[in-house]
């Protein structure tokens, strides 16, 4: 499969690392030369240009794209990438602020695939660490789906797994990992997990106990 990345900010660039170490083949769409720059010496072909027009979103590929990501920290550059790719039957992700009112978010979700807005997790990483523990379920995304921080214990069955191989029982997924002060990114696959990291993880709430136990054997 192959994708487009537009914009190789932070979100952009770990997007497209996690995808290329997974073996897919990447383009990054990149107008800012230094980022450009860097996304050339991290091994990714790139098309420099603006991402919300379609000649450069063309010369990237994307009449044969599986999917393209808008990225950029500009939600009006994400959106107008994200139509264009929806055109040529690309799935399509826009990333937004989470500070937007609702009635914008929702018209951007009737129109893409997906909307993530990245900063959610480090409100959310705030949070716990001010409330504490080492398990917390801590924002409600649906009426059946939670955001959840662990802190991995000494000894917890996690610890010395990939972070792509943990097993949740299909009940949700790793969303992010931290290492000891370091913020919350999301994870490479060949992470391991020590003790002392803290993992986000999307959860179905009837779910919350078999999760905890799979991850730290209580």
């Amino acid at each position: 499969m192959s994708f487009i990345i537009v914009g190789y900010g932070r979100v952009g660039a770990r997007t497209a690392r996690i995808l290329h170490e997974e073996g897919h083949r990447v383009v990054v769409v990149e107008n800012d030369p230094d980022k450009a720059d860097r996304a050339r010496e991290a091994g990714f072909d790139v098309v420099e240009g603006d991402g919300s027009n379609e000649s450069v979103l063309k010369r990237a590929g994307v009449e044969d794209a599986t999917a393209l990501g808008g990225l950029t920290g500009e939600p009006n550059t994400n959106f107008a990438a994200c139509m264009i790719g929806k055109e040529f039957g690309c799935r399509v992700v826009m990333r937004i602020s989470e500070d937007y009112r609702e009635e914008i978010y929702e018209r951007y979700a009737e129109d893409v695939d997906e909307v993530i807005y990245p900063e959610r997790l480090g409100a959310a990483g705030a949070k716990t660490a001010l409330l504490g523990g080492s398990f917390n379920a801590i924002g409600e995304l649906t009426e059946q789906l939670r955001l959840t921080t662990v802190t991995v214990p000494d000894g917890a069955p996690v610890v010395g797994q990939k972070v792509n191989d943990v097993d949740v029982d299909d009940l949700g997924r790793i969303y992010a990992h931290g290492r000891d002060r370091e913020p919350m990114t999301i994870p490479l696959p060949g992470t391991i997990v020590e003790a002392g990291d803290r993992l986000a993880l999307v959860v179905e709430e009837d779910g919350l106990e078999r999760t905890k136990a799979t991850l730290l054997g209580a």
